[in-house]
């Protein structure tokens, strides 16, 4: 018996990276858990290597800032499996610029994949969520679900060359305070995580990456130097940088019984950086 046994959980970006790795932490643990990478491709071969694991899931492919994709993501979870118990908002990039070399373009992408869409696949699941819960109270049955929105420490702190993105993950936590307030009276918990240095194909350093990332027809630049990069991990008190794995375990965390009584938080997941 796992822990999520009977849950459906839709986790966005979940194609590659952290997002992937809570889709395969939720799997193994009993979910039915609905995919999403922009990528039909990269979408197809994680819903792959889940069904081959044994697990229940389904891709849904698209990008997270399409007005018409939140629609789509939660109606492939009630078509699919007649329900939704886990919201996981994890889908994003970093386009990164000090402010006087930001265009509108690049402010508005931040905002539009960190915080535009993530509010908009939460309003779309809201139908569902509200009827359930009163169905659920008035039969005496009350169920608990979950949302989990990624953050980030630039979100807490500010970081010098990412305006968009630090403000993107600061509306997102302030979003999640918010939702908390809104949905507890259907049993709804909402939290962030915000995560420091964590090593995905955004982070990585130059050497190991192609320095790209196509999104939509853009070439973001990505990587850390690695000089940079290898100055930061030692200043980590646990004297490295996360793994998706590390990233999953702290969403899962927040999406267990043990965490019901738990809402309206943002986790910092920094290997206790900053100290």
């Amino acid at each position: 018996m796992g822990t999520l046994d009977g849950k459906v959980a839709l986790v966005s970006g979940s194609g590659r990276g952290i997002g992937r790795a809570v889709a395969e932490k939720f799997a193994a643990e009993g979910a039915r858990v609905v995919l999403n990478d922009l990528d039909k491709d990269v979408a197809d071969e994680a819903a792959a290597q889940l069904r081959q694991s044994g697990a229940e899931t389904v891709a849904c492919v698209g990008s997270v800032t399409d007005p018409e994709f939140p629609g789509q993501f939660v109606q492939t979870a009630l078509d699919s499996y007649g329900r939704i118990d886990i919201i996981v908002n994890n889908a994003g990039y970093t386009w990164d610029n000090v402010i006087q070399k930001t265009s509108d373009e690049q402010w508005y992408a931040m905002l539009d994949v960190h915080l535009t869409a993530p509010f908009r696949i939460l309003r779309a699941a809201s139908d569902y969520i509200r009827s359930a819960a009163k169905a659920e109270a008035a039969a005496g049955t009350p169920v608990v679900r979950k949302v989990v929105n990624v953050s980030s420490i630039s979100g807490v702190l500010g970081n010098a060359g990412q305006i968009g993105y630090a403000a993107g993950k600061a509306g997102i936590n302030g979003m999640t305070k918010t939702l908390a307030k809104e949905w507890g009276r259907y049993q709804v918990t909402v939290n962030s995580v915000g995560f420091g240095l964590i090593k995905t194909r955004l982070t990585e350093t130059a050497a190991d990456t192609p320095g790209t990332i196509d999104i939509e027809g853009r070439q973001i630049k990505v990587g850390v130097n690695p000089e940079l990069l290898a100055a930061i991990e030692p200043s980590i008190p646990l004297g490295r940088a996360g793994t998706p794995r590390d990233g999953a375990g702290a969403i899962y965390l927040l999406c267990i019984p043990e965490s019901d009584y738990i809402t309206g938080q943002v986790l910092l997941c920094t290997g206790g950086a900053p100290i």
